[in-house]
């Protein structure tokens, strides 16, 4: 069978190469066009846009941005009804993916969604539009069937396709020799995959180096991204020569600078609950344009912004949000996570964290069940 597979970020890459190893397993004659990354590529799709041409962050970027997403969504819509595929697979992603569903819809292309858009978060009427437009919801987070149903929307609850990303990842035996660590304890910076979102906490997180003089510091770079970005921004925040050895970075090493680090600081998103599974104690950042942070506010209904607190149903891990994102607080919450009473706590909540998500097998098991109602016509 043809499959369209559209995915907008980094992590839709990921997921979504690993929803194309479970869907060969399940379909062998399948073949895939794709919007996504490297990684999707590297699963046999052929790539039509880079994820990296697609992101924008917040309210205020995306109206900035706006010819070029209407653009691409004009151009997305010629290309599906060109190949013609039996199914288009969208990935999160809601700002385009939920018009192009609509669109499709409308020419007779079934439509499956993988990861759901986060509308119990905000916009919670768009579950009627999903309901018109999407014949197959295939949700990650335990609490969304529960939210559908709701709204008398069956969805398939598949686990979250992370368990098994981190239940899989071997780290190099030689990372730190490779990128010329020592044996000094890591503190990970993970400041997103976003040029806007990486220039705004990435310098509020090196800030704090200086506190810290037993610690070495590695910035975990976004496929995304060039390293002379981040470049640019470690050379913002001069250190004495003594101390400069102490901020490192690797490039695409996220998962093996993890399995090393100590402690995190980590920006909103997915990103919380990677660190979370393994097993690293993490301060949760953010920092939005001023304009779509006031926006968000008045939207958003969720009591908070970390998947990992979010699926515990209360704050496990501390959360600094746009005033609050400071290098005073954030050294404090810092040295917090490198007391040995509060790690204990923390990593005692993460193994509560890993049962609600589930077992690994995610990706497979949405991959069965998608080419399932395909062969029976659901």
């Amino acid at each position: 069978m043809k499959y369209y597979i559209i995915a907008g970020e980094a992590s839709g890459d990921l997921h979504g190469s690993n929803l194309m190893k479970g869907l060969k397993k399940a379909d062998p004659q399948a073949a895939f066009r794709c919007w996504g990354g490297d990684l999707m590529q590297g699963e046999g799709g052929t790539l039509v846009k880079h994820y990296r041409d697609l992101a924008f962050m917040g309210f205020w970027e995306v109206l900035k941005n706006i010819r070029t997403i209407l653009g691409n969504i004009r151009f997305c819509k010629r290309d599906i009804a060109s190949y013609q595929p039996d199914v288009l697979i969208l990935i999160d992603y809601p700002g385009f993916n939920l018009r192009i569903a609509k669109w499709a819809k409308q020419q007779g292309i079934k439509v499956f969604y993988y990861i759901s858009p986060q509308i119990w978060a905000w916009h919670s009427s768009r579950v009627h539009g999903i309901k018109a437009s999407v014949d197959r919801m295939f949700v990650i987070l335990p609490f969304e069937q529960d939210f559908y149903a709701k709204y008398d929307y069956a969805v398939d609850f598949v686990g979250h396709p992370l368990m098994d990303v981190v239940d899989r990842f071997e780290a190099p035996a030689d990372f730190r020799q490779r990128h010329g660590l020592d044996k000094r304890p890591i503190i990970a910076l993970l400041p997103g995959s976003r040029k806007q979102e990486i220039e705004r906490l990435l310098n509020v997180m090196l800030a704090v180096v200086p506190d810290f003089p037993d610690y070495q510091f590695v910035i975990a770079g976004a496929p995304s991204q060039e390293a002379a970005f981040y470049q640019q921004v470690i050379d913002e925040h001069p250190l004495p020569e003594a101390q400069q050895v102490r901020v490192h970075f690797v490039d695409n090493q996220t998962y093996a600078l993890l399995q090393e680090a100590e402690a995190a600081l980590v920006t909103s998103g997915t990103a919380t609950l990677e660190t979370a599974l393994f097993g690293v104690p993490e301060v949760v950042c953010y920092k939005g344009s001023t304009f779509s942070y006031l926006i968000a506010r008045r939207v958003v209904n969720v009591a908070f912004i970390s998947l990992v607190n979010l699926i515990m149903e209360r704050e496990i891990v501390k959360e600094l949000i746009q005033e609050e994102c400071t290098p005073d607080q954030i050294r404090q919450e810092l040295q917090r996570l490198l007391t040995p009473g509060y790690r204990e706590q923390l990593l005692e909540d993460y193994a509560e964290l890993k049962q609600r998500v589930g077992d690994p097998g995610a990706s497979e098991r949405a991959a069965a069940k998608m080419v399932g109602y395909l062969k029976n016509g659901n």
